[in-house]
């Protein structure tokens, strides 16, 4: 046929005679659907088809009359010729043989099916789109569930239209791209029951961080429309390349995503309409994990086949569904992702200089902070009231916000993930984006000044007011290698994979506890001990662990996924985790806590660390907390994991934990495993020698040594100004600690915040040989610095 080809007559040398799209999804057909990958068949109608279109209707010359008069900035004049040019084409007639062509390729389609006729999706595919600088996703229009012969044609004819809708137009004259040159294609293909399943997007890279270790999914039920345009918050999945590729099949971490609204195909009337996603639908994964791990190794095999093709890495952005009458799943579409693909190498690590009242939360897309005049929309026809350089805050947007968003300093939703419309379209900005912020149209007062920071880790705020930041700007390359290990104090695996990204030798300190808090919110025993609980500590519990029969999974399961982001960010560089370090009055507040913690007078020297884990009173928890530590280790295949124990007091304690630890089938030195100890007390150092021959190596804890050392309650205001790592007993118990640990072969570290508080106390502990420094990472980049510097005047190397 002249003007039609099927998918797997093309590949992607043909992107200009059937568009970005239709020549990925033909690639695709032809050379990985060999290999398992899933993509439903269809066909196309050729560029050349749609310029002999506009020929037989003599539409050129008027097309070109339009666009050349046209401001592209002026919104009401883009709106205005949108609506002209559209309703040329739709005027337009078939020529006769083009319209045979398409009918006959969409009987042989729906024959392949054993259908009359076929339901199918009509979607544009424009010549110059999904290309590696520029994505074009959502310029044009789309339709799903298209029946019958006079409805394809109809929907042919309005996805060549969609080429000229206000925001395509506006896109490619911000972009650069003439007009003219550009073509449509429309690929026609077959539908996949999605409305009666799943759907979803998956990134072969972290979308927010660009960190290219994960395949990061979404999923809802549904048709996809409501993650592109931001209805809905979606079921999100981790995986890491490395230890799939590998062959350890195991999500390293996926998060329940909210799923309001479900968008289904009304056979009745005809037409799609979104429902309420029912409650026990909101509360369970869209996806079950082997088919998350499916998806993710079709999404490696589409990475790793475009990347061959072009000669270069290439991160994807795809698009899947899942049909609910059959179960199968299917890719329906990918591109290569152009956002962190096309950006410099440069770090900015942006840091807010003050906070104030917090008017807004919601998801952080991106890790920038902007301020600005708030402007609360409800519709894109009111861009004219939208100025340059104000914070765009509206319920959710679509490829008819673009004008307005190209504007913002910020863009704010109330809806939506990060796999959104408005994620993606600020990613691509380069501006800050809050998604999910509930509330945020009521909340955030109109026209009043506000700063929107998503510098802060997952949670991005909004906040009153004109707050100061500041921007370091730093590539990486031009950064001083140093002899001294720096590596990075990680908070929150959503932390993890920004702080990744910085020029780290590793983790020197993740903070179990931090996960707890964050993530797992409930206190250990009132899991293994569930049937004991009040009622309403029991309800408390179901809430977070309605999924799970067996409460002691859910600690498991959730404690895994936080320290396994963590590790598999930094994979393959150390990542060294401490047990938790709650003290009794902080593991009180955790759900349950109350019933199990004894009320101390001074809980900072009370019943914390050490000698919690091999205590009957505890040691159940503990086991909890080794399980999921191995479970990462061995099911996820994240072996550069190490743990750490801290406060430690005696060496007959280290044993007593060392001997709990085997127990829960953690033992040290089995399978590369490596324990150290925190050295925060006194006993730490003047027994090094002794907890040497326990432990792989040390770890200064400088708040706590110091507080022992001197003598200090460092939570008392009236002591706070005498509390100084500085002092010399401090620096002596540290000179003296690497003394004795290098004499036993053990390597001392720093997790504490006295490098990174003071670049002199650094300095000290360089000059004395210290292995490394774990700064917090807002410090690591003028730390490294002056330890550069030191190394330097030494002739260390």
């Amino acid at each position: 046929m002249r003007w039609v080809r099927f998918f797997e007559e093309v590949g992607l040398e043909d992107v200009p005679l059937v568009g970005g799209k239709n020549a990925s999804l033909g690639e695709m057909i032809r050379t990985l659907t060999p290999l398992g990958v899933r993509v439903p068949e269809g066909f196309a109608t050729t560029s050349e088809a749609y310029r002999y279109f506009l020929r037989e209707n003599r539409l050129e010359e008027a097309i070109a009359r339009e666009l050349s008069a046209l401001d592209p900035l002026d919104p009401k004049a883009l709106q205005g010729a949108s609506r002209r040019l559209r309703n040329l084409i739709l005027k337009g007639a078939y020529p006769e043989d083009l319209k045979e062509e398409i009918l006959l390729a969409y009987r042989t389609l729906s024959e392949r099916a054993g259908e009359e006729a076929l339901p199918v999706a009509v979607r544009s595919s424009a010549t110059l789109e999904d290309l590696p600088t520029a994505s074009f996703a959502g310029q044009q229009e789309s339709y799903l569930y298209v029946q019958g012969e006079e409805d394809l044609l109809l929907h042919v004819k309005r996805a060549m239209a969609s080429l000229f809708t206000a925001r395509a137009i506006s896109y490619r004259a911000h972009m650069g791209f003439d007009h003219l040159k550009v073509a449509l294609s429309v690929g026609v293909q077959r539908m996949v029951r999605a409305d009666r399943g799943a759907s979803g997007v998956i990134f072969t890279l972290d979308p927010d961080t660009g960190h290219r270790g994960f395949v990061y999914l979404t999923a809802i039920f549904g048709l996809g429309e409501n993650i592109v345009q931001g209805r809905v918050g979606p079921d999100q999945y981790y995986v890491h390349k490395d230890t799939l590729r590998q062959g350890y099949k195991a999500l390293v971490a996926k998060r329940l995503g909210a799923k309001e609204l479900t968008l289904v195909y009304d056979p009745e009337e005809g037409r799609l309409k979104n429902r309420p996603t029912p409650p026990y639908l909101r509360s369970t994964f869209a996806l079950k994990d082997e088919e998350a791990l499916l998806l993710a190794d079709w999404a490696l095999r589409i990475e790793e086949h475009y990347s061959g093709k072009r000669g270069a890495p290439t991160p994807m952005d795809i698009e899947w569904a899942k049909d609910g009458v059959t179960g199968e799943l299917f890719v329906v579409q990918a591109r290569p992702e152009t956002v962190h693909a096309q950006r410099a190498p440069v770090l900015k690590v942006y840091r807010l200089l003050a906070r104030g009242e917090v008017l807004a939360e919601g998801l952080a897309v991106g890790e920038a902070i902007a301020s600005g005049r708030a402007r609360v929309l409800k519709d894109p026809k009111e861009m004219d009231r939208f100025q340059e350089g104000e914070v765009l805050v509206t319920e959710t947007t679509n490829p008819d916000w673009e004008p307005i968003m190209k504007k913002a300093a910020a863009i704010v939703t109330e809806r939506g993930g990060r796999t959104s419309h408005a994620a993606i379209v600020a990613r691509e900005l380069g501006v800050p984006a809050v998604v999910g912020a509930v509330g945020a149209t009521r909340a955030i007062p109109e026209g009043e000044e506000a700063t929107v920071s998503c510098a802060e880790g997952e949670v991005g705020r909004v906040y009153r007011g004109r707050l100061p930041f500041e921007v370091e700007e730093v590539r990486p390359e031009a950064l001083p290698r140093t002899r001294t290990q720096i590596l990075v104090n990680v908070g929150t695996p959503e932390e993890a994979l920004k702080a990744s990204l910085l020029p780290t030798d590793g983790v020197g300190l993740a903070r179990m506890e931090f996960i707890f808090a964050s993530h797992v919110r409930v206190h250990p025993l009132a899991l293994t001990r569930y049937e004991t609980l009040p009622k309403e500590v029991r309800r408390q519990v179901d809430e977070l662990t309605e999924a799970y029969r067996d409460k002691r999974a859910y600690f498991v399961d959730t404690l895994s996924q936080g320290i396994a982001l963590i590790a598999a960010a930094f994979y393959p560089r150390p990542v060294l985790l401490r047990f938790s370090d709650f003290k009794t009055n902080e593991y009180a507040r955790l759900i349950g806590g109350h019933l199990f913690e004894p009320k101390e007078e001074n809980p900072m020297l009370g019943w914390r660390g050490a000698s919690r884990y091999y205590h009957p009173d505890y040691k159940e928890g503990f086991l909890l907390e080794v399980a999921a530590v191995k479970r990462v280790r061995e099911e996820m295949g994240l072996k550069n994991l190490m743990v750490m124990v801290p406060f430690c007091r005696t060496p007959e304690e280290g044993m007593r934990v060392l001997e709990a630890m085997a127990e829960g089938g953690l033992k040290r030195g089995e399978d590369g495993l490596q324990v150290y100890v925190m050295a925060e007390i006194p006993s730490n150092v003047l027994e090094a020698e002794a907890f040497a021959e326990l432990f792989d190596g040390f770890s200064i804890g400088s708040n706590d040594l110091t507080q022992l050392a001197l003598g200090l309650d460092r939570d008392s205001e009236r002591v706070a100004p005498l509390f100084d790592e500085r002092r010399e007993t401090v620096k002596r118990l540290c000179a003296l600690l690497i003394e004795k640990a290098h004499a036993k072969g053990r390597k001392v570290g720093i997790c504490g915040q006295a490098p990174s508080d003071y670049p002199e106390f650094a300095a000290f502990l360089v000059e004395r040989g210290i292995d490394s420094l774990s700064l917090n990472p807002d410090a690591l980049l003028r730390t490294v610095r002056v330890v550069a510097e030191l190394e330097a005047r030494l002739g260390v190397s």
